[in-house]
């Protein structure tokens, strides 16, 4: 292995630790507590090595957000695919996408909460953010009916998945319904 290739081999470890730092770090404590001051010290290094891998927090939010998206397009994935049935694949979706939210707040804040840089929407989003977004549509897009196009449907599902998402936690509403409101969810939008 050449000289080049090992620094590029430890910088790429170094920005690995710095992310699952911070997010260790914010899921523990949340994300007030992540400053570069507290990750450079857990992680060994100083600060200005922390800041040649990344400008601020913003873009370790970023980082988090990216590596969250592809871990939410995974479990979709993964809880969709074994199902037959598109009514039974649209409600293992919302599980899915919900039980990531609850296991991961801190990961789905990165993603849909705070500001990590990201472009959604655009012509310039980042491939792991698209994937997630492909994630939901390829099992949506099939119940979306005739009349709707799929990816405003999915759009559509995927904001009143965020909506339980946050709401729920939040204290916002009753945590003994929570599966009812996934029943009337899939019942209500999608068409099967």
């Amino acid at each position: 292995m050449s000289v080049q290739d090992r620094k590029q081999r430890e910088r790429a470890d170094r920005e690995r630790l710095i992310v699952a730092t911070a997010r260790e770090l914010a899921e523990q404590q949340g994300w007030d507590a992540v400053t570069t001051r507290r990750l450079a010290e857990r992680i060994e290094y100083s600060q200005p090595v922390l800041y040649s891998h990344f400008r601020g927090k913003r873009e370790i939010i970023g980082a988090v957000a990216l590596e969250g998206a592809s871990e939410m397009a995974a479990a979709v994935r993964a809880a969709t695919s074994a199902v037959d049935d598109p009514r039974a694949r649209v409600t293992a979706l919302a599980r899915a996408y919900l039980d990531f939210a609850e296991r991961h707040p801190a990961v789905y804040d990165a993603m849909f909460r705070l500001d990590g840089g990201l472009a959604f929407a655009r012509e310039d989003t980042p491939e792991p953010l698209k994937d997630a977004f492909a994630a939901l549509l390829e099992c949506l897009g099939e119940v979306a009916g005739d009349a709707v196009h799929p990816a405003l449907f999915t759009e559509v599902f995927w904001a009143s998945l965020h909506g339980l998402a946050t709401l729920t936690p939040a204290g916002r509403l009753l945590p003994d319904e929570a599966e009812q409101r996934v029943e009337l969810l899939v019942d209500r939008l999608a068409v099967v």
